[in-house]
């Protein structure tokens, strides 16, 4: 054999043994790579008006808004101080939510069966499991504040965690 085939031969033997030790090496680092350790995650949310009946006194605008057949009769335009949390699968959740206003709440994500009051002027807490995986809607269930009192939570497969 000339010595050109000989380097050939050694460089592919080389090169196969690079291959399956680095593959060796990746499958032994993802096997080593600890599991996720669920958490607790603690979270303030205030209700907060944006468009309610005390401010047609304030911006003349809303006086038509607010009036019979008007754009937001029957209705008024609440909100969530934070509207997206995100956590993962099997994590446990505290809402510490806070309502200043004068009109009762709900927080309710019905995906996650949560349902919880929150009564004028006043804070409760609800704590929950994040036990099934997808983007689910919380919200206010009075029929006063639907559609506009919403926010989401996205529950992340534990798999995903770095």
């Amino acid at each position: 054999m000339n010595i050109k085939r000989k380097l050939l031969i050694a460089a592919a033997g080389l090169g196969m043994v690079a291959f399956v030790g680095t593959s060796c090496a990746v499958k032994t680092a993802q096997a080593a790579a600890p599991a996720y350790t669920q958490q607790h995650f603690d979270y303030s949310i205030v209700a907060v008006p944006q468009l309610v009946h005390e401010q047609a006194a304030t911006f003349g605008y809303l006086k038509r808004a607010f009036a019979k057949h008007g754009l937001l009769d029957g209705k008024e335009v609440w909100g969530w101080s934070i509207n997206h949390i995100t956590v993962y699968q099997g994590d446990s959740v505290t809402a510490n939510l806070l309502n200043p206003g004068d009109d009762p709440h709900t927080f309710t994500i019905s995906e996650l069966a949560v349902n919880k009051v929150l009564n004028p002027g006043a804070s409760t807490s609800v704590t929950f499991s994040a036990y099934k995986l997808g983007t689910f809607k919380f919200f206010c269930a009075m029929p006063e504040h639907m559609p506009y009192m919403t926010g989401t939570i996205t529950v992340l497969p534990d798999s995903a965690a770095s």
